[in-house]
């Protein structure tokens, strides 16, 4: 496209970016008076010129013309975040709008190209899961004029919607039923912690140790990072311990996915050769014999406050810069977590 072109549909931050050859944050960093390089500054300053762009040009133009379309920016599409996408579509399609979906895998990179590729498109909002270091990429996207709205992951100092969980809360509750049924050795298989959500769900688990007066083990925390085969790790380190935890709780499900897989492979049984609680429910946790006790995240309500935040910022300019809403969870109790384990402690 010519730069007269650009200059009648006005220069959005992305074609700055473009013809600038920077990140999208670069150029946001560059507008709100921070520090970048001096061959960034000069390329940028020089891109400005020759587009005429102007600060509020974007966010403008968004505002003049919608398209209709809500960007989901998701890591995968797990089962977590596909019931999500489920529970979404019929509220934006109520609005008149339609989702357009991108899996960036945690890779930043592809975080990158999504967040440009939604910015080209001009979405009328966008729809994420927090990642770390994801704060330049949606600076440049608000300062496009996109309205966004994060979940699951917090990213710190942006004026963004949020919606979350309480994570610790849940997290200390499931920890204090493993308690009251006898246990005293439990161990977490924790997720990231450069991560909010894998942070505060240990933030819990100690919690409730502290709390009950249950001397805090090192040895029974194993990190990992959400994956299948990081808690079929976990599960092999904590059982080859002299003395191994009599429970675990698993910080989401596909890590519960991998203890199970090790259980099964040593014919080990829940609960009786070792209690079990995971962080999200899905239909597989109902199917063993037992059952998996498990924290249900509000998928529905998620969705909805997500919908209504998205919605609202698309039709009416005059918000707060931040508005945020902290959901509960339910703990769906089953066998896993055992009834009574007492004779087991030593």
């Amino acid at each position: 496209m010519s730069d007269v072109d650009l200059k009648r549909r006005r220069p959005t931050i992305n074609d700055v970016a473009d013809r600038a050859g920077v990140a999208i944050g670069t150029v946001s960093r560059y507008l709100n008076g921070g520090e970048i390089r001096k061959s960034n500054r000069r390329q940028i300053e020089e891109a400005i010129e020759a587009l005429g762009f102007t600060r509020n040009a974007a966010a403008a133009s968004m505002k003049s013309a919608k398209t209709g379309i809500i960007g989901f920016l998701v890591p995968t599409f797990d089962e977590f975040h596909a019931s999500l996408l489920n529970h979404l579509a019929p509220l934006f399609r109520s609005t008149g709008h339609t989702m357009l979906t991108y899996s960036h895998e945690e890779d930043p990179r592809l975080f990158e190209d999504a967040m440009a590729f939604f910015v080209s498109q001009r979405v009328d909002a966008l729809i994420a899961a927090g990642i770390p270091k994801a704060d330049e990429l949606l600076a440049g996207c608000v300062e496009s004029g996109i309205p966004a709205v994060i979940y699951n992951n917090d990213v710190r100092g942006l004026f963004l919607d949020r919606v979350f969980v309480d994570n610790a809360k849940v997290v200390t509750r499931a920890i204090n039923h493993l308690i009251e049924v006898g246990h005293t050795k439990i161990a977490i298989c924790s997720g990231r912690e450069e991560e909010s959500t894998g942070a505060e769900r240990r933030e819990g688990y100690e919690a409730a140790l502290t709390a009950n007066e249950i001397f805090l083990r090192q040895d029974y925390i194993v990190s990992g990072d959400w994956s299948v085969e990081s808690g079929y790790s976990a599960a092999q380190t904590l059982m080859s311990l002299k003395d191994p935890p009599t429970a675990v709780f698993a910080a989401n499900y596909q890590m519960t996915v991998g203890i199970l897989e090790w259980m099964r492979e040593h014919s080990m049984r829940t609960p009786q050769d070792l209690a079990l609680v995971s962080f999200d429910d899905v239909d597989l946790f109902r199917l063993y014999d037992e059952g998996i006790t498990a924290i249900a995240q509000p998928v529905s309500q998620i969705a909805q406050a997500i919908a209504s935040y998205a919605v609202s910022r698309i039709e009416n300019t005059d918000l707060p810069n931040i508005r945020s809403r902290t959901l509960q969870c339910d703990i769906i109790l089953r066998g896993s977590s055992g009834r009574s384990v007492r004779n087991r402690e030593g």
